[in-house]
């Protein structure tokens, strides 16, 4: 139990670390091609003129980076693959098994892709949307087919038909875990919108990956424990160069692939009921944009000034270390509260 502790908190570092590291090569090339939008995001997602966030946001659109999620998803790869192919060598530090790491891992990569895609097309002005990018049909076609293979393997090769309610054991729910999955992952890609003010996504997404890292050693499963300290540690050296003024975004290619794993993680140890808790501001930052798209709809009137909801204390004055400062703690208090709750069962 202590070695497993050991090599957890090791590899939580030496991830951040090699992130650190690299992290130059990474800003020289992204500055030296200035991989930024050309056109600052001027529409909403109904298409409606985005003039309350035109206005936030217009200088720092078009010259800070995208894809700084690069650094957090390559840096993971880099350093499973490293202890993989160490692991004669250096005994007990490779977490790369098909039981825990591959599912994970692969979905990573999947998602990551499919995000760099659309920066790619965002940076360049292509696309359906003024500012470029993949038309938001195709994207959710994509993570739909995502979330179908996945659920399809989870189902049919793994076996995992139950969901886990902390303290009360399993229930069996047979086929509806294939749409459950589907509209979990969904789900989880929506709040990649919390990507909007330096520092905000970063240092949520490393607290619920740390949370996810301790459920999944409660459970014994060492290698997901390791895996989720890895990209928690990655995405705290990304923090490091995102708080403001941000050296680059993470962009789709972060975003996509941090919350297309999430949703994956949360299966693979049975806390599916949980994440709402723990990715509790992701459920509140996709929540206040659906409730601005109904009003809008329905009653031609904004709730919010500008969705999601840390775009509206934005524009209602708040400074932006203020939001997202305030933000971490929320992330560490829901993340506690939803680990707390899952070691029930």
């Amino acid at each position: 139990m202590t070695f497993h502790v050991i090599k957890i908190l090791i590899l939580f570092a030496f991830s951040a670390l090699i992130a650190v590291l690299w992290t130059p090569v990474l800003t020289h090339f992204l500055y030296k091609y200035k991989l930024w939008r050309k056109k600052p995001r001027t529409k909403t997602i109904d298409g409606k003129p985005a003039t309350v966030f035109h206005s936030l946001h217009k200088d720092k659109e078009v010259n800070t980076p995208r894809m700084g999620g690069l650094l957090i998803w390559v840096t993971t790869l880099f350093v499973i693959f490293l202890f993989s192919a160490l692991s004669p060598l250096i005994e007990g530090l490779d977490f790369l098994s098909r039981e825990q790491t591959w599912l994970p891992l692969a979905t990573l990569i999947a998602a990551s892709l499919l995000g760099l895609g659309d920066d790619i097309l965002q940076i360049i002005s292509k696309g359906k949307y003024a500012a470029g990018g993949i038309r938001f049909t195709r994207r959710l076609a994509i993570v739909f087919l995502i979330g179908t293979i996945g659920a399809w393997w989870f189902f049919f090769k793994l076996g995992f038909d139950t969901i886990h309610v902390p303290g009360n054991g399993d229930f069996f729910i047979g086929l509806w875990y294939i749409p459950l999955f589907i509209i979990t992952v969904i789900a989880c890609w929506a709040g990649g919108v919390i990507d909007g003010i330096d520092g905000l996504s970063g240092g949520v997404f490393s607290i619920m990956f740390g949370a996810f890292s301790i459920i999944a050693f409660s459970n014994s499963q060492y290698d997901l424990a390791a895996f989720c300290a890895v990209i928690s540690g990655s995405t705290l050296a990304f923090l490091w160069f995102n708080i403001p003024p941000a050296r680059f975004y993470m962009g789709e290619t972060g975003a996509i692939g941090l919350t297309a794993t999430l949703a994956v993680v949360a299966f693979l140890t049975d806390s599916l009921l949980v994440l709402p808790i723990i990715a509790g501001l992701l459920v509140i930052e996709v929540g206040s944009i659906i409730i601005q798209l109904v009003s809008k709809k329905l009653f031609k009137k904004k709730v919010f000034l500008c969705a999601p909801i840390h775009h509206h204390l934005e524009a209602k004055g708040w400074c932006r270390e203020k939001i997202t400062m305030r933000f971490w703690i929320i992330s560490m208090i829901l993340a506690m509260i939803g680990v707390a709750i899952r070691l029930l069962g």
